[in-house]
């Protein structure tokens, strides 16, 4: 599946023209995913469009150092969308970018960049890289000025409608992502007060990051303008349920067949979708750092919250790592679950890729799918059936990150140094901070 409606050079310039559009928004994101921009006058699309838009990668983190800092970006016409809340003399079109070096090359630390190069060796073998995730977040109360609080903004549970505060604002937001073509499946009010749940449509890869980046600020956007702030941290409130990015996935054939389907196989799966399975479950901790990416990744993924600790796959159970959907035949896909929303889509999305494909390569057989609650079991048990846990903390998910030639080969040297160096600093910065729980527990003891 791809956008709704591709345009071409001209037929932007054209529509730029006609809709009256005075700014265009030149979208990328930094190593961590924060998406950045540089806004044109609309009068500038042409030359954008043939000759990019010069910048300062000095300062953008992940990117370069002083001496290489002269950046290029180069919009993918795409990705054009009209913004739809932004009108009259305000009125704004948005386009991702590649980022290119001072040489003209592609930079090798554009996070983009390094979801191409595995998409690349997907359709190599004659496939396409599908994916469609589902986004959780929370809205939480403003205090008096206007900064976030931890107190979430209604006192709703699971599908909930009558005490869903958000339920309104949560319309508007999908509103405005399907004017934007981005073909919203579903959304609804999640476990925890003040959590919501929006998924996207399938896609390929590269559109769904590249929608993934859009959506996190448009629902940020939206929500300020209702007096709220929404949330992508997975877990921002003590005692209920984190945010997660559950990404449902497959491969395709360049005609459309779905790859990971066999009605004579097990569970009416092919040897591809067992094999790409095998892979990520043996490449589990050594992607995690990129799949949950921040300190506070591993409050979320503790046992007894519907995340999942233990690597595990099954075909219904919710506490394994990975989860096979129901669908088969064109809906057969398989649900990664450890994936969280703060994290960078391009290169959450490039390792997954990265790990199946090893997996279909290697010719990785998964063990049996374990359908028993793994969170009830005793160590032995778990034992039994080799069942491993997942780091407990980034200081453990970098450990392995480290030592991982896959990551490495998928991200590239660039990024891959950068990434860790980055987040080093903030595991050494979380290790070394004190605690509101130890002045709380240990101060008086001690």
């Amino acid at each position: 599946m791809r956008r709704v409606e591709i345009l071409t050079k001209d037929e932007i310039i054209q529509t730029v023209e006609k809709e009256g559009i005075k700014f265009i928004q030149m979208q990328f994101t930094d190593i961590l995913g924060t998406v950045k921009n540089v806004t044109i006058p609309a009068t500038k699309i042409e030359k954008a469009l043939d000759e990019g838009v010069f910048f300062d990668g000095s300062s953008v983190l992940g990117y370069a150092t002083i001496e290489e800092s002269d950046m290029r970006l180069m919009p993918d016409p795409e990705t054009f969308v009209i913004i739809p809340w932004l009108q009259d003399n305000l009125k704004t079109a948005r386009m991702v970018c590649d980022v290119y070096d001072h040489e003209g090359n592609p930079f090798e630390g554009d996070p983009r960049a390094a979801l191409k190069r595995q998409l690349e060796r997907a359709r190599k073998k004659g496939w396409i890289f599908n994916t469609a995730p589902e986004y959780e977040f929370f809205f939480l109360m403003l205090d008096e000025q206007g900064l976030p609080t931890t107190r979430p903004s209604d006192s709703g549970g699971y599908f909930d409608l009558m005490r869903d505060r958000g339920d309104l604002i949560r319309k508007e937001i999908v509103n405005y992502l399907n004017l934007m073509g981005f073909d919203v499946e579903a959304s609804h009010h999640e476990v925890a007060p003040g959590q919501h749940e929006i998924d996207l449509m399938y896609t390929d890869a590269m559109t769904s990051a590249d929608r993934v980046a859009m959506m996190k600020y448009v629902t940020k956007n939206i929500a300020y303008r209702h007096g709220l702030y929404a949330t992508f941290m997975p877990k921002p409130i003590y005692g209920v349920n984190g945010s997660g990015m559950h990404v449902h996935q497959s491969l395709m054939t360049l005609e459309g067949k779905n790859v990971f389907y066999d009605p004579k196989g097990p569970y009416k799966l092919s040897k591809y979708a067992l094999y790409f399975i095998g892979g990520l479950l043996k490449h589990a901790k050594e992607t995690c750092a990129i799949l949950a990416s921040t300190v506070n990744s591993y409050k979320r993924l503790v046992p007894g919250y519907e995340a999942p600790v233990y690597i595990s796959w099954a075909n219904r159970n919710r506490s394994a790592y990975i989860r096979v959907p129901a669908g088969r035949e064109s809906h057969t896909r398989i649900e990664l679950r450890n994936p969280d929303p703060a994290g960078n889509p391009y290169l959450q999305f490039t390792v997954m890729l990265a790990a199946g494909l090893k997996g279909i390569e290697e010719k990785i057989e998964p063990p049996e799918p374990v359908e028993k609650d793994i969170y009830h079991m005793g160590t032995e048990e778990r034992e039994a059936l080799g069942i491993e846990s997942l780091p407990e903390n980034l200081g453990q998910a970098l450990d392995y990150m480290r030592r991982s030639q896959l990551v490495m080969d998928a991200l590239g040297e660039h990024l891959f140094k950068h990434f860790i160096h980055v987040k080093e600093k903030e595991w050494e910065s979380y290790r070394a901070h004190v605690s509101d729980w130890e002045h709380k527990f240990l101060l008086p003891a001690l």
